[in-house]
């Protein structure tokens, strides 16, 4: 898969699993993919605002369908993601190093999503693969 088709300027992004914690991916992938000019949208159920983008609870309460799926979250709440994005036809979904499950991984083989797993999604954009 390329990761230029993958992650162009046109896709919209939901990041799963922000966290307020600096220190934290949920954080930094976030606020990487917001600072490179992606439009991207946080979602945590636990939070309401990271800075000062609100978050939301779900991909189903987000104000429009994103194009791609970044999971920062542990396994088993990667396959109820991926189910749900599913439901909402969006077939593009990165799971960082440690989202990944065989669950969901399989459930998103069986339909057809585009994966990337186990890689830095800041990483690949620093090394010039992703915008």
């Amino acid at each position: 898969m390329k990761f230029d088709d993958f992650f162009n300027k046109q896709n919209v992004f939901a990041v799963v699993g922000v966290s307020r914690n600096r220190d934290k991916y949920g954080y930094k992938v976030f606020i990487d993919l917001k600072k490179s000019g992606y439009e991207v949208y946080a979602i945590n159920p636990k939070i309401d605002q990271i800075e000062d983008f609100k978050v939301y609870s779900s991909l189903k309460s987000l104000p429009v369908v994103p194009e791609v799926i970044v999971c920062i979250v542990p396994p088993e709440v990667t396959y109820e993601v991926v189910k749900e994005a599913k439901q909402l036809n969006i077939n593009k979904i990165w799971m960082q190093p440690g989202s990944e499950s065989k669950d969901a991984m399989d459930f998103c083989k069986k339909n057809n999503f585009e994966i990337i797993a186990n890689s830095c999604i800041i990483n690949n954009r620093k090394l010039g693969k992703l915008g």
